[in-house]
């Protein structure tokens, strides 16, 4: 199981790169630290550009772009509809051309596993965080849920990054809540507890309390609910 030291190892990483070459590799050390085939992370930003970082075969991610699969691949539609990570097992296979896809990507070595996290960005951005395996299904179903919310945090952190590189980020987006704030925030909005935030972030519930409640402050929020949807609609945090 990846521990807590190796987690933070990746996120410092992440928050440290200052390079797109710097997020491929970061991507790479995800498949050795939690021991899968495949980690991937695909990013449309606000012009339409798409961007991808991954561990696909060059023969698979030229096949994808070849026959144009986003307009029928089962995780891209199905995590366009949804704001909550997805077992790829629940999504819909039913369709012909689904099948076929399926069956092309067994092919060239993406796993008959995944997991995917749809994220949504300020100004149009979606992007997706997944990994992949090759294992039954009960072994899958024990690493997503010992690692989903780590997978689901690392996730977060590629998408507050991916967003540095927006050719057109304008100057006022920059965050003015500290970085404890704006995790603390995140995290909360994706679906955590206030005793999961502490956990996560390795303070108390009192401390978690006090980033809080600083952050409604500086966001002029009424209460916690509003300061997150307040920090969404100004591009501060992604979920």
């Amino acid at each position: 199981m990846t521990t807590k030291a190796e987690l933070d190892k990746i996120l410092k990483a992440l928050d440290a790169t200052k390079t797109l070459e710097g997020l491929q590799g970061i991507i790479e050390s995800i498949c050795a630290e939690f021991g899968i085939d495949h980690a991937m992370y695909h990013w449309v930003d606000s012009a339409g550009d798409h961007y991808y970082f991954g561990t696909y075969s060059d023969a698979w991610t030229t096949q994808y772009q070849t026959k144009n699969y986003t307009r029928i691949d089962p995780v891209v539609l199905g995590c366009y509809q949804r704001f909550h990570p997805v077992d790829w097992k629940r999504l819909d296979w039913s369709t012909k051309s689904a099948r076929e896809f399926l069956k092309d990507a067994s092919e060239h070595g993406v796993g008959n596993q995944g997991y995917s996290i749809p994220i949504r960005g300020p100004n149009g951005q979606f992007a997706l965080f997944s990994v992949s395996h090759t294992c039954e299904d009960e072994a899958w179903e024990k690493f997503i849920e010992d690692h989903s919310r780590d997978l689901i945090l690392i996730g977060h952190y590629f998408n507050r990054k991916a967003l540095e590189f927006e050719p057109d980020r304008r100057p006022e987006q920059a965050q003015p809540l500290s970085p404890r704030e704006l995790d603390a925030l995140t995290l909360l909005g994706i679906g955590y507890s206030r005793a999961q935030v502490a956990k996560t972030l390795s303070i108390s519930e009192h401390t978690l309390r006090v980033y809080i409640e600083s952050a409604r402050f500086k966001l002029g929020a009424l209460n916690t609910t509003h300061a997150i949807a307040r920090a969404i609609s100004a591009g501060l945090i992604i979920i």
